[in-house]
């Protein structure tokens, strides 16, 4: 079984942010000794906009620590929050990525047990965190995106926690799959309608894959990707 290493727990609290002074809890700090996790998160954290983030398929959200270095080599020199947290991880990982994880994988995390539930689809914030206009359209192009788990059992996580792979009942299912059906082959009629009938795949997904197999067309993303004036 495989496994990876939590390098930093980060939580933090929303304060205004963005054109019009929404909301968001992007700028997460350092934990430091356990914390408790249960199915809406972080004891502690908070997402300044529940409609799109947060929720029981939305509790943790995980970024691989080896992205940083492919950001700051792809990003100008001075490129601001290129470094563990700048995506407002609550988990900084240590030797995972988005291909060695599966849709509805099951994993301990620390004490708690927690199941991937999705990809993290970007959006505009990315913008105004690392200071580039095109900063959440490149984020979904590299297919760098983390993670969210849900969380099944609660428990404790801190920094140094291992996480072991509990079982991995998709396995045809990893995330560089979904990001390639999601980004590149976006009309993938078979690929979409087995992504919809996936058990546990968040209903927001399920509309999505629906969506695209009924229209034939591929979803407006400027709202999420464009930052709002």
């Amino acid at each position: 079984m495989s496994g990876f290493r939590i390098l930093e727990v980060r939580s933090g609290r929303a304060r205004p942010f963005g054109p019009r002074g929404q909301p968001s809890a992007i700028d997460k700090q350092p934990v430091s000794g356990p914390v408790a996790v249960a199915a809406p998160g972080l004891d502690g954290d908070e997402q300044g906009d529940r409609q799109r983030h947060g929720g029981p398929d939305k509790a943790v959200h995980c970024y691989p620590v080896a992205h940083y270095p492919l950001w700051a080599a792809a990003l100008p020199a001075g490129t601001p929050n290129l470094r563990p947290g700048g995506f407002g991880e609550n988990l900084v990982a240590e030797g995972i990525d988005e291909a060695g994880l599966c849709l509805g994988d099951l994993w301990r995390v620390g004490t708690a047990l927690m199941q991937v539930s999705q990809s993290r689809q970007p959006c505009w914030k990315l913008n105004l965190r690392f200071a580039r206009p095109d900063m959440a359209r490149r984020v979904q192009d590299s297919g760098r995106t983390g993670w969210y788990f849900r969380v099944l059992e609660p428990g404790v996580v801190a920094a140094g926690d291992g996480a072991a792979l509990v079982a991995r009942p998709q396995a045809g299912w990893p995330l560089s799959r979904v990001w390639r059906l999601l980004y590149r082959d976006m009309l993938d009629r078979p690929a979409l309608a087995d992504l919809a009938a996936l058990p546990g795949l968040p209903e927001s997904w399920q509309r999505l894959a629906r969506a695209r197999l009924e229209n034939r067309r591929v979803e407006d993303w400027a709202p999420r990707l464009e930052t709002p004036a």
